[in-house]
């Protein structure tokens, strides 16, 4: 009996030591890769990225623009900020796509067949960086995006480290840009939407980019020396031909999500008084382009409403106001996803030529990114237009009220920059809101989510000591 149990011991041992011996080999997938091709992930990070925030700027960002209002759940309409509804919640897109992209740069400088993707991946970085740190401020930055390899509880950065140190948002664009120019093999960049491989285009990308950021951070830094040499050298985003841009399409999965979405979320979401105001005022048939007579007019009117309305003690008639254009909801294939256009770069050096940053003519300049923007949203420029109250010089505005105006009205969708550049410049003149929960105060950043609180508390915690318990009404570095 003893040499019986002594024999099924060993047998065991033996079947034990044969099954772990090739455990890793017999349990790993081969359908299901370890690592992911850098041009999925390219592409995944752009269309998850640029799909995402075209929703957020729609539901949350023309929100804070008062481009549109929100009928109901409308919390965030009122400006409690802390209580994101239909939408409002950006930080999760950009630390996954932050994420994601990290990889790709890691891939990038591990793996020599991967390098051309290194500069796509920097700017890309960049690009991400500094919309991020525009709405919330200081960020886990230095030491995050790679939590894998690193620590998951990173420090919060200064938003003025981001921006200016190394490996900060102006670095790593020149880094990227030196990238692209030092890559010399044949190995195409696959995955790209936004510029089908094109890595001139890329450049481009790149110093579009630095000059809307260094113009953003004008008030903080000189900036005129670097941005007279990029207007210069003309390398950069110049005609709508070379915006940075994917087009949404008519069909599921591809069309833009608010056409995918139940029609009461897509109705919730109405014009605003303010967009109705500065559209008339103007005489601007983008109001037809962008929004819909509303249904209960016999003239085809449009008819907007003052934002943050209490919807619990407020009747509101659907039919007494506009809803957003056909091209937000049955064609979807006129609409893009928008990282950022020539209108937008022209607008951005007409600033900087307005404040002197530059030696270049504004009023060309400006007059230049109005009739890309009249084109980019598929309207005709009127031939008077620029000589009436949209004028460089009108009467009864300033050159630069002109110009981030127009910036603004463009912006459609891209909502969060609207509402970035009113907090830098004070442009356009947006109207109290009708029920206020912020005191009648227009926030001036997004706060910190809830789960940073949960997750990351101490690091949370002094970021939350440096703006008053997370305030909404704590001014970023570039505005303070």
């Amino acid at each position: 009996m003893k040499i019986l149990q002594y024999i099924f011991s060993v047998f065991c041992v033996l079947v034990i030591t044969s099954c772990t011996k090739n455990f890793e080999e017999i349990n790993t997938n081969p359908n299901a890769p370890s690592t992911v091709q850098p041009s999925l992930l390219l592409r995944q990070v752009i269309y998850n990225f640029g799909e995402n925030m075209s929703y957020e700027g729609f539901v949350a960002g023309d929100l804070l623009a008062q481009h549109r209002t929100a009928l109901d759940f409308n919390l965030f309409d009122r400006h409690d900020l802390k209580s994101p509804q239909l939408g409002g919640n950006p930080w999760p897109v950009f630390y996954t796509n932050l994420r994601d992209n990290e990889i790709i740069l890691n891939q990038s400088r591990a793996i020599e067949t991967y390098a051309v993707y290194e500069g796509p991946a920097l700017i890309l970085k960049a690009y991400m960086a500094a919309g991020l740190t525009d709405l919330f401020g200081d960020v886990p930055y230095f030491e995050a995006f790679n939590g894998v390899e690193g620590t998951v509880t990173p420090a919060y950065d200064t938003q003025e480290a981001i921006y200016l140190n190394e490996n900060g948002i102006l670095d790593n664009l020149n880094k990227g840009i030196a990238a692209i120019e030092a890559y010399s093999d044949v190995i195409p960049l696959e995955g790209d939407i936004l510029f089908n491989g094109n890595l001139q285009s890329w450049i481009k990308f790149a110093n579009a980019l630095k000059i809307k950021h260094l113009v953003r951070i004008s008030g903080k830094t000189d900036v005129s020396a670097e941005l007279q040499t990029i207007f210069d050298e003309a390398n950069y985003i110049i005609t709508n031909a070379e915006n940075a841009i994917f087009n949404f399409t008519n069909t599921d999965p591809n069309s833009f999500r608010l056409a995918q979405l139940r029609v009461g979320d897509f109705n919730n979401f109405v014009l605003s008084e303010t967009m109705e105001d500065i559209l008339n005022n103007l005489n601007d048939p983008r109001l037809s382009s962008l929004f819909r007579p509303f249904s209960n007019s016999d003239s085809n009117a449009f008819n907007g409403l003052l934002n943050g309305i209490d919807a619990s003690s407020t009747s509101i008639a659907l039919a007494d106001y506009s809803l957003a254009s056909t091209a937000f909801r049955e064609d979807t294939s006129t609409l893009d996803a928008n990282f950022i256009t020539a209108w937008e770069v022209h607008f951005a050096l007409a600033e900087a030529a307005e404040k002197e940053l530059i030696s270049a003519d504004a009023q060309t300049l400006y007059e230049t990114g109005v009739a890309l923007a009249f084109e980019y949203w598929n309207t005709e420029l009127p031939a008077t237009y620029l000589t009436g109250t949209a004028a460089y010089n009108a009467i009864d505005s300033s050159p630069l009220e002109q110009i981030i105006t127009q910036k603004w009205i463009a912006n459609v969708i891209n909502g969060y920059e609207g509402w970035i550049e009113y907090r830098r410049t004070g442009f356009p003149e947006l109207k109290t809101i009708s029920a206020s929960l912020n005191n009648n105060l227009i926030p001036v950043r997004m706060p910190y989510p809830a789960e940073e609180e949960a997750l990351n508390s101490e690091n949370y915690a002094e970021a939350a000591s440096a703006t008053n318990d997370n305030s909404i009404n704590v001014p970023v570095w570039w505005n303070n």
